[in-house]
């Protein structure tokens, strides 16, 4: 089968850097996997930082995790999806990834493809909406539906793939204010379209703008440079509050919360899937929920750039913007 992978670690403009393979079918599906036809792939950090620094030491290695496609078969042990069924997911960092025509996946980290999307549309959603959701409800425990005047949660690094998810959510299903970080029009204009109810710059004075708008922040999710903006959250953040981080914490002072028993808390959207935990299957249960978000018009997908078919070429142009940092939601490929 088609698939794109590496053999070695290279900067994106090597030309090795992604390559063109013809690889063995996957093997049947066992226990609760299913195997799916690959129609779209979106692509993460995650799968920059893997392909630099993750050396398979000569032996091709498949990447990619956002994926959208149809279930072809299906394991004994499956009682969720059956062959024919449209799905999107996000796979795990120690199998073989989405970049390839047919992949193995466990069902339970598996959802249904929102019915209004194509298959590219819905290939940007899975992992951020995953990490997002999990960020806010689950490491965060806001609560839902709450109504919750003069609070507000601060969502650092509005413009990205995961703070596009993020943003909506907590617009959708929280009573708080939705405060977003962002430095250029452009992506001042896209985090308000979100439904951020007010867009600071991160670039300024975070603590002051915050005390400007007369609001009370105990939730604050650093999605990016969480470390260069450490102190001002320290500052801000009220007391009691938890800070949730996705991103690189070199250099944080976590003493600094300690002053207002405050919290610093880690989201990782694969440990579910490393580790087997028993509940597991939650990310199901939360992908059905986004895409039942998505077909009722209260979320929108975050596709911003599509770069034609599943080829090397291509994903490693996908790579270079997203090592750029100045994304705006997701870069998506289809077909092969």
């Amino acid at each position: 089968m088609k698939a794109i992978g590496y053999t070695h670690c290279h900067p994106i403009d090597h030309p090795e850097a992604l390559l063109d393979l013809d690889l063995p079918e996957p093997a049947a599906p066992q226990g609760r996997e299913l195997l799916v036809e690959i129609r779209a792939v979106s692509v993460n950090p995650v799968d920059a930082k893997q392909r630099a620094a993750a050396d398979p030491g000569g032996r091709p290695r498949v990447l990619g995790f956002d994926a959208a496609g149809v279930v072809r078969a299906a394991g004994p042990g499956c009682t969720l999806f059956r062959p024919g069924d449209a799905v999107a997911y996000a796979g795990v960092v120690n199998r073989p990834g989405t970049n390839a025509e047919r992949h193995l996946v466990d069902e339970r980290i598996v959802g249904p493809k929102p019915a209004s999307l194509s298959f590219a549309e819905a290939a940007a959603m899975p992992l951020t909406a995953i990490t997002a959701y999990e960020a806010l409800f689950e490491r965060l425990r806001i609560p839902r539906g709450e109504d919750r005047p003069g609070e507000a949660v601060l969502i650092l690094g509005g413009g990205g793939g995961v703070a596009s998810i993020a943003i909506q959510l907590a617009r959708q299903l929280t009573g708080l204010t939705v405060l977003a970080t962002a430095s250029r029009p452009e992506t001042r204009e896209w985090c308000l379209s979100l439904g951020a109810h007010h867009v600071l710059d991160h670039a300024g004075d975070l603590p002051a703008q915050v005390k400007a708008l007369g609001l009370r922040v105990p939730y604050v999710f650093g999605i990016n440079r969480t470390d260069a903006h450490w102190d001002a959250i320290c500052k801000l953040l009220a007391p009691f509050g938890l800070v949730c981080v996705i991103d690189a914490t070199s250099g944080m002072d976590v003493q600094k919360l300690r002053p207002k028993s405050a919290g610093l808390v880690f989201e990782g959207m694969f440990a579910r899937a490393l580790h087997q935990t028993p509940d597991m299957a939650e990310q199901h249960r939360l992908l059905a929920e986004v895409a039942g978000l998505v077909d009722a018009g209260r979320i929108r997908h975050t596709m911003t750039r599509h770069l034609g078919a599943i080829t090397a070429a291509n994903l490693r142009q996908a790579h270079a913007l997203v090592e750029a940092g100045t994304m705006r939601g997701k870069v998506v490929l289809e077909g092969f």
